[in-house]
């Protein structure tokens, strides 16, 4: 770890774990599907371990419930899920009124070639207001949701930094970052049209990605975040940019290749390791639709949480000029401090498994 520009011990590159870094997230390729035609479900585990749900409702949360599971259900179906369904909702409508209401006057930052729109440059009293107020409503939502959380803060090092780098294990790590630190998000560009949620985003300043593109769209994308990063390690006044660099959820247990458009900027990153211990409902969105994923956290009647912060990470001149490098330095450090199992496999073989367990289910 560099948690001084002056004092470097840069890890080896490590090849293997960062052949699939920069490539396109791609659709299951029909080839390496049908090699796990046949397969049983525990040599599908084996091979998609990072995404495996290991809870009682197993895999993709359609596995036979016990009896105990199925009346706790039966009590929350009739009581935490209306109260949490509803309180969620008015939180979301309050605050995108509120985000409406600081944006009636302004016009948005728009980039017509990479078709980027946002209010993440907003001051003054609109952008606080928009900023204590998201910070009071998730509030609401953690007590609702999340009502054990703790963190782990490490205060060294408080320099300005360009980005923040965590683990993906849910959507709930998007509502834990937007409470702690309003950053911007790098989000499918299907969400800047999604009502409510649409304006929130670019409120945030997301950036905006077209995940099946094969076109030119990657690098435009890769170009915008690494200007973002670059200022908000310049400017104090800029928008942070949050990032996962793994590209997609896990299970938890495991950490992604990391792709290296986090670490393009060569900007100090503050890494930060989420954990979500569970004895029932896993509430990592690994192999389980959304719809199912939400109802059954729900009716969990209490989700804990617990959040690492690291010191922040300053880049050698050696990784400054290798970014894969300084990617795959910060994901061993973070590997290690989260007691987390570094997996080569990606969203294609996220895919891959989600297809199989399909056609098993």
């Amino acid at each position: 770890m560099n948690p001084d520009p002056s004092k470097t011990d840069p890890v080896s590159r490590d090849d293997g774990s960062n052949s699939k870094d920069d490539r396109p997230l791609l659709k299951s390729d029909s080839n390496r599907n049908s090699s796990t035609t046949g397969e049983s479900i525990e040599d599908l585990e084996k091979k998609f371990a990072a995404y495996v749900r290991n809870d009682v409702y197993g895999p993709m949360g359609r596995g036979e419930l016990p009896m105990v599971e199925k009346v706790l259900l039966g009590i929350a179906v009739v009581t935490l899920v209306p109260i949490r369904f509803v309180l969620a909702l008015i939180i979301l409508v309050v605050y995108y009124i509120i985000c409406r209401l600081c944006t009636l006057f302004s016009a948005p930052n728009r980039d017509e070639e990479e078709d980027q729109e946002d209010f993440a440059h907003m001051g003054g009293w609109r952008r606080e207001v928009i900023v204590w107020s998201i910070e009071i409503l998730i509030c609401l939502i953690k007590i609702n949701l999340l009502p054990r959380m703790r963190e782990k803060i490490n205060l060294k090092n408080r320099k300005r930094l360009g980005a923040i780098i965590s683990n993906h294990v849910s959507y709930l790590d998007i509502l834990y970052h937007m409470s702690a630190s309003f950053p911007s998000f790098v989000a499918k560009r299907s969400v800047a049209k999604l009502p409510l949620v649409g304006l929130i985003s670019k409120c945030l300043g997301c950036v905006y990605v077209q995940r099946e593109s094969k076109s030119s769209d990657f690098k435009g994308v890769s170009g915008i975040v690494t200007e973002r990063v670059k200022e908000a390690h310049e400017n104090s006044s800029a928008p942070m940019m949050m990032l996962f660099p793994e590209g997609t959820t896990t299970n938890g247990d495991f950490l992604l290749p990391f792709k290296t458009g986090a670490f393009l900027a060569t900007a100090p990153v503050r890494p930060v390791i989420l954990r979500y211990p569970y004895k029932r409902f896993s509430p990592a969105w690994d192999s389980i639709s959304g719809a199912l994923h939400v109802f059954y956290l729900f009716c969990q009647f209490i989700n804990h949480m617990e959040a690492i912060w690291l010191p922040v990470y300053y880049p050698s001149q050696e990784e400054k000029d290798d970014p894969k490098l300084y990617a795959s330095n910060v994901r061993r450090l973070m590997a290690r401090e989260g007691n987390l199992t570094m997996s080569d496999i990606g969203l294609a073989e996220k895919r891959i498994y989600h297809t199989a367990l399909n056609g098993l289910f």
